[in-house]
């Protein structure tokens, strides 16, 4: 198993997130027997998936004296949101980066979900047109605050580098753990990959313990060749942080074909996700995330990927926060 007492580390995650059967879904599609991961439960500032990376980055923050986290993300960022909270938890400011990644967006997109929630944890914000290194704006942001007296950290988008993917090394053995308590086999677990951090936290995880499911990334965001040499480079870093590296690039599986128009623009496929996962299951899934992760799942399972015997387990990483930002998308496809 993982040794993790070694970094630095604050309690801001409900663990472990249950894992819980969906019967309905299941026989609805007629393949294999699906499962979900609700790490939509973790509890902080309604949960989701950041906040087990935050534990470890909020962790070194502290650890180096910081008064001040930055970070950046799109407008309606999960990541932002939970970072605020966390940040409102241990008592330091948090300046955030918003990037204008979806064009044409709404009022709705631009004041409300996320945003909303940010400016009650009182976050404070700058802009940034799309299209730029948000991580090089941040890190340039980082190094003024400190120049005018601030001891500011600098955590990435998504909390996606190696000290931030130890939170899903962590949840790798939580799955490992709970798998062998219910004396259940998981033969495949898929998940929405973006920022990397999260898909690269279990491929390490499971490699270090030679334990686990292979997972398949469904990506929200970019072509498949390009997710998969950003997961990889993740995932041997973690995987060296934790002291063995040597992971394979063929354990880094991702799944293109859900992306639709571009990142934070729901396909066909998301919304019939959201909806079936609402309607089947009484779960909230997001347009951006979890929506295309979950329709990725829904589409593997008609193609026949997965075999009828198999145990599927799906990552919920959370995000509802952002369907109220996307009402229009939402109302229309009804």
């Amino acid at each position: 198993m993982l040794n993790l007492d070694r970094f630095a580390r604050v309690n801001l995650c409900h663990q472990p997130t249950p894992i819980e059967a969906m019967p309905r879904l299941s026989e609805h599609l007629g393949g294999p027997t699906l499962w979900i991961k609700r790490d939509d439960c973790t509890g902080l500032a309604t949960g989701g998936n950041k906040t087990r990376k935050l534990e470890f980055l909020m962790g070194a923050a502290l650890q180096q004296g910081a008064d001040t986290v930055v970070t950046q993300g799109a407008v309606q960022s999960n990541h932002v949101r939970q970072t605020a909270a966390a940040a409102c938890k241990l008592g330091l400011k948090c300046h955030a980066l918003l990037e204008r990644r979806v064009e044409h967006a709404d009022r709705e997109y631009n004041e409300s979900g996320n945003v909303l929630l940010d400016k009650l944890f009182g976050a404070t914000f700058e802009y940034r047109d799309g299209g730029l290194d948000m991580n090089a704006e941040g890190r340039e942001v980082t190094e003024r605050l400190n120049a005018e007296g601030a001891n500011a950290y600098f955590i990435p988008g998504g909390g996606s580098n190696e000290v931030g993917a130890l939170g899903y090394a962590a949840c790798a053995q939580e799955i490992v753990e709970q798998a062998q308590a219910s004396n259940l086999t998981f033969d495949w677990l898929v998940m929405a990959t973006g920022s990397t951090g999260t898909q690269a936290g279990l491929v390490a995880g499971m490699h270090v313990m030679h334990a686990g499911p292979p997972v398949i990334g469904v990506s929200v965001r970019q072509p498949e060749a390009r997710q998969v040499a950003a997961v990889h480079d993740l995932t041997e870093r973690t995987a060296a942080h934790l002291g063995r590296p040597g992971v394979d690039v063929a354990d880094v599986r991702v799944d293109d074909g859900y992306v639709g128009e571009g990142y934070g623009i729901p396909a066909e496929s998301t919304l019939e996700a959201i909806d079936m996962a609402a309607r089947m299951e009484g779960l909230l899934l997001d347009p951006v995330y979890s929506g295309k992760g979950f329709a990725g799942m829904i589409g593997l399972t008609r193609a026949g990927f997965f075999n009828a015997g198999h145990n599927v387990l799906f990552l919920h990483t959370g995000g509802a926060a952002a369907l109220f930002a996307y009402e229009a998308a939402l109302v229309a496809a009804r």
